[in-house]
């Protein structure tokens, strides 16, 4: 994983193999670790989803967020988008090959979120985590 920490001789802590650049997980969490940036990419697995519609499903964030993270997510290659020929003008967006990479790590959080994570903020976690 990268550094660690360890006490030398004299009591003092030393850091061992320090990081000095991005590790796995914080490279990760730059992609898909901005807010609604899961929620959206979540919400387009099952099949293409139109611009209002997205954000109709994903509902707290403005569509100027939602239109941030669609970007976000298309110049990573997660998402790609196409532009409908209708009248009024339509756009949508559909998960990549590369963005169905990513959905059994937003399962697996899913699913810990339901059983671990109490509360709307997240403010309180379980029973079992706090050690009762």
């Amino acid at each position: 994983m990268g550094g660690r920490v360890e006490t030398a001789s004299d009591g003092r802590k030393v850091t061992v193999s320090e990081c000095t650049e991005p590790c796995a997980i914080e490279r990760g969490m730059r992609v898909l670790g901005g807010k609604w940036t899961g929620s959206v990419l979540w919400h387009l697995q099952d099949e293409p989803v139109r611009f209002n519609d997205l954000c109709r499903m994903v509902g707290g964030a403005s569509k100027k967020m939602i239109s941030d993270r669609l970007r976000h997510l298309e110049a990573h290659g997660l998402v790609s988008r196409t532009v409908l020929e209708t009248s009024p003008v339509a756009v949508e967006y559909f998960i990549t090959a590369h963005g169905r990479t990513a959905l059994d790590f937003l399962g697996a959080l899913k699913d810990w979120s339901e059983a671990e994570v109490v509360g709307p903020e997240s403010s309180v976690v379980s029973s079992r985590a706090r050690g009762s």
